[in-house]
Protein backbone atom coordinates (compact mmCIF):
# COMPACT_ATOMS: atom_id res chain seq x y z
CA UNK A 1 0.00 0.00 0.00
CA UNK A 2 2.59 2.57 0.89
CA UNK A 3 3.50 3.05 -2.88
CA UNK A 4 0.12 4.19 -3.59
CA UNK A 5 -0.47 1.32 -6.50
CA UNK A 6 -3.51 -0.09 -4.05
CA UNK A 7 -6.20 1.24 -1.85
CA UNK A 8 -6.03 0.63 1.51
CA UNK A 9 -8.17 -1.94 3.61
CA UNK A 10 -7.42 -0.85 7.19
CA UNK A 11 -10.40 0.02 8.85
CA UNK A 12 -8.99 2.73 11.28
CA UNK A 13 -6.44 5.25 11.51
CA UNK A 14 -4.12 3.42 13.41
CA UNK A 15 -3.97 0.77 10.81
CA UNK A 16 -3.69 2.83 8.19
CA UNK A 17 -0.82 4.46 9.38
CA UNK A 18 1.08 1.30 10.09
CA UNK A 19 0.83 0.33 6.42
CA UNK A 20 3.84 3.00 6.07
CA UNK A 21 7.52 3.43 6.27
CA UNK A 22 8.50 4.70 9.89
CA UNK A 23 9.20 8.33 8.18
CA UNK A 24 5.77 8.41 6.63
CA UNK A 25 4.06 7.20 9.60
CA UNK A 26 5.56 10.55 11.39
CA UNK A 27 4.60 12.73 8.86
CA UNK A 28 1.10 11.17 8.77
CA UNK A 29 0.84 11.00 12.33
CA UNK A 30 1.45 14.90 12.80
CA UNK A 31 -0.80 15.61 10.51
CA UNK A 32 -3.27 13.57 12.37
CA UNK A 33 -2.02 15.15 16.03
CA UNK A 34 -2.92 18.94 14.21
CA UNK A 35 -6.46 17.93 13.15
CA UNK A 36 -7.20 16.57 16.24
CA UNK A 37 -5.75 19.04 18.28
CA UNK A 38 -7.60 22.10 16.57
CA UNK A 39 -11.06 20.19 16.11
CA UNK A 40 -11.21 17.92 19.43
CA UNK A 41 -14.96 17.40 18.70
CA UNK A 42 -14.18 15.67 15.64
CA UNK A 43 -14.65 11.70 15.10
CA UNK A 44 -11.84 9.95 13.10
CA UNK A 45 -12.79 7.23 10.73
CA UNK A 46 -11.79 5.79 7.41
CA UNK A 47 -13.64 7.02 4.72
CA UNK A 48 -12.80 6.67 0.62
CA UNK A 49 -9.80 4.12 1.70
CA UNK A 50 -8.09 6.93 3.62
CA UNK A 51 -8.05 8.96 6.98
CA UNK A 52 -10.65 10.91 7.91
CA UNK A 53 -12.04 13.53 10.53
CA UNK A 54 -15.70 14.54 10.78
CA UNK A 55 -17.61 16.69 12.45
CA UNK A 56 -21.01 17.62 12.88
CA UNK A 57 -21.94 14.85 10.60
CA UNK A 58 -20.04 16.15 7.59
CA UNK A 59 -16.02 15.45 6.45
CA UNK A 60 -13.88 17.91 8.06
CA UNK A 61 -10.56 16.95 5.97
CA UNK A 62 -9.11 14.00 4.77
CA UNK A 63 -5.32 12.98 4.65
CA UNK A 64 -3.53 10.24 2.85
CA UNK A 65 -0.02 8.62 2.44
CA UNK A 66 2.10 8.00 -0.95
CA UNK A 67 5.25 7.22 -1.82
CA UNK A 68 6.73 10.88 -2.36
CA UNK A 69 4.14 12.68 -0.87
CA UNK A 70 0.57 13.54 2.03
CA UNK A 71 -2.16 13.99 0.37
CA UNK A 72 -4.60 16.65 2.31
CA UNK A 73 -8.48 17.00 1.18
CA UNK A 74 -9.98 19.94 3.05
CA UNK A 75 -12.50 19.65 0.28
CA UNK A 76 -13.11 22.51 -2.76
CA UNK A 77 -14.05 25.23 -0.36
CA UNK A 78 -10.95 24.83 1.52
CA UNK A 79 -8.45 24.46 -1.61
CA UNK A 80 -10.07 27.72 -3.01
CA UNK A 81 -9.69 29.87 0.27
CA UNK A 82 -5.94 29.26 0.42
CA UNK A 83 -5.37 28.98 -3.26
CA UNK A 84 -2.88 31.79 -3.08
CA UNK A 85 -0.63 29.94 -0.52
CA UNK A 86 -0.75 26.66 -2.81
CA UNK A 87 1.16 27.76 -5.30
CA UNK A 88 4.26 25.99 -4.50
CA UNK A 89 2.22 23.28 -4.11
CA UNK A 90 0.46 20.74 -6.58
CA UNK A 91 -2.87 21.21 -5.74
CA UNK A 92 -6.47 20.33 -7.56
CA UNK A 93 -9.81 21.03 -6.49
CA UNK A 94 -10.36 19.18 -3.22
CA UNK A 95 -6.57 18.16 -2.84
CA UNK A 96 -3.14 19.34 -2.18
CA UNK A 97 0.42 17.27 -2.26
CA UNK A 98 2.96 18.15 0.36
CA UNK A 99 5.88 16.39 -0.57
CA UNK A 100 7.65 13.83 2.28
CA UNK A 101 11.25 15.69 1.17
CA UNK A 102 10.00 19.13 2.67
CA UNK A 103 9.01 20.39 6.18
CA UNK A 104 5.57 20.39 6.57
CA UNK A 105 3.57 22.99 6.31
CA UNK A 106 1.91 23.14 9.55
CA UNK A 107 0.82 26.40 9.98
CA UNK A 108 -1.54 26.05 6.47
CA UNK A 109 -2.40 23.10 7.67
CA UNK A 110 -4.18 24.40 10.48
CA UNK A 111 -5.38 27.37 9.12
CA UNK A 112 -7.10 25.59 6.98
CA UNK A 113 -8.60 23.23 9.28
CA UNK A 114 -9.42 26.04 11.42
CA UNK A 115 -11.63 26.90 8.09
CA UNK A 116 -13.01 23.93 7.74
CA UNK A 117 -14.12 24.06 11.55
CA UNK A 118 -15.63 27.63 11.43
CA UNK A 119 -17.54 26.42 8.03
CA UNK A 120 -18.76 23.20 9.31
CA UNK A 121 -19.84 24.95 12.76
CA UNK A 122 -22.09 27.48 10.93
Amino acid sequence: MAEGTSRSSATSIDEYIAEFPTETQKVLEEVRSLVRSLAPDSTETIAYAIPTFDLNGTHLVHFAGFARHIGFYPTPSGIEAFKGELKPYKYAKGSVQFPLDEPLPTDLIRRMVEFRVEEVSR
